[in-house]
């Protein structure tokens, strides 16, 4: 794999789009106080990541203590952030090439929680390098989140970001494991540890505003037959939100897909209630002498 050209237009279009995410984080985090609205912040990310050029490759998640992602705004959400923890995952995309990231902003004061995502994914990149196991990746993080004295979440993982896909092979997991792949040249993936002082096993809640395309078909109703072109047409495989479809009746529309296994919903993935989860992520591109975050300002 040394002959791979990270010159070419796609892994240009990788850098794009993860300069573009690295400003809209860091200033969305920076926007981010008590009493801001999901759908405020929210909508205010994707404008801004269409200000500058990319498009938003899934909707923003705001997902808050004890919620590690897919927490998101619905189209008519009056929700405010309290004294909480909050996760801040954003992706944008140039022409279907990728870039993830994540960052949580903590108004509960438990900045060691935060800081053992944040050191953990400072400890994975260290070690990325062609040849490098993905079990090794998941050591580094989970010793480090382990010396915080906390647990990480391992039924999630980082992954690879192919084109209009979010999430490809390899997984990134967030422990030790014998299994996985050797990293090669030219790899495009998303490390995101996940630290949290509760088991370390997330389940699915009820609530579901993130959907993606599973197939395309004949549908009979008008109001699910609209949603399903706009989804193809603009959003392809990426994620959407419910409340980016244009149709009046989306919840219905989306119901009915749903039943026909049209699309697929993404329910808010949590901890334990009265436990909370800190997330950092990154993007990379694995390189010959390690690897380039295209996701750091």
């Amino acid at each position: 794999m040394s002959d791979v050209d990270l010159s070419a237009e796609k892994y240009e279009k990788h850098r794009e789009a993860g300069k573009i995410l690295a400003q809209v984080r860091d200033e969305a985090a920076e926007r981010l106080e008590v009493g801001t609205g999901y759908l405020e912040i929210s909508e205010w990310a994707e404008d801004r990541i269409r200000e500058l050029g990319g498009t938003p490759a899934f909707p923003v998640n705001v997902s808050v203590d004890h919620e590690a992602a897919h927490g998101a705004a619905a189209p008519d959400d009056d929700r405010t952030i309290g004294e909480e923890m909050v996760k801040l995952d954003i992706g944008v995309h140039i022409d279907g090439w990728l870039a993830d990231t994540a960052v949580t902003v903590d108004f509960t004061g438990q900045q060691e929680l935060v800081e053992a995502s944040e050191q953990a994914l400072d400890a994975a990149l260290e070690v990325v390098e062609p040849g490098v196991h993905t079990g090794e990746i998941g050591a580094e993080i989970e010793d480090v989140i382990d010396g915080y004295g906390y647990n990480p979440v391992v039924n999630l993982t980082g992954h690879g970001l192919g084109h209009w896909e979010q999430h490809t092979s390899p997984n990134i997991p967030n422990r030790a494991v014998d299994s996985g792949v050797e990293l090669e040249v030219g790899d495009v993936v998303a490390v995101e540890p996940f630290a949290t002082d509760g088991g370390g096993k997330v389940t699915e809640g009820s609530a579901e505003e993130i959907y993606s395309l599973e197939r395309e078909a004949s549908v009979r109703n008008r109001q699910a037959r609209e949603a399903l072109e706009q989804i193809v047409e603009e959003f392809k495989t990426l994620p959407f939100a419910r409340r980016w479809l244009d149709t009046r009746r989306s919840e219905m529309a989306l119901r009915r897909l749903e039943q026909q296994g049209v699309v697929h919903g993404y329910p808010v993935l949590q901890e334990q209630d009265g436990f909370y989860v800190s997330q950092r992520e990154h993007t990379i591109i694995v390189t010959e002498s390690g690897c380039e975050i295209t996701t750091e300002q």
